[in-house]
């Protein structure tokens, strides 16, 4: 039947079903990855990510951030699974994955 062809997914907004199953793969099939940035000495705000591509890197969240962020750009820390060590000075060319946790340093 249909729910077994691919790239479908049976849900129901009545019966609150399969919800969380049709935002995750949203997600994926975007290619979106969430990535949080904190600031010196604080806790990162994970009530508000940045929403990017896949393969996004530190410069893509300077852009985000602010464009002219990159221009006095010294160097990032990074905490979560694309970091070696927790945290991982990195620069703009590192590659971030999702839920990762950035601290810029200008």
């Amino acid at each position: 039947m249909f729910a077994s062809r691919d790239h479908t997914l049976v849900m129901s907004c009545e019966l609150d079903l399969n919800m969380d199953y049709l935002v995750e793969a949203i997600w994926q099939y975007l290619k979106l990855v969430r990535v949080y940035t904190k600031r010196r000495g604080e806790a990162p705000s994970l009530g508000d990510p940045l929403i990017l591509r896949t393969g996004a890197t530190v410069e893509d969240v300077c852009d985000g951030i602010h464009r002219d962020m990159k221009t006095g750009f010294k160097y990032a820390l990074v905490w979560g699974t694309s970091a070696k060590h927790s945290p991982q000075r990195v620069g703009l060319t590192h590659l971030l994955q999702d839920e990762d946790v950035v601290e810029i340093h200008i």
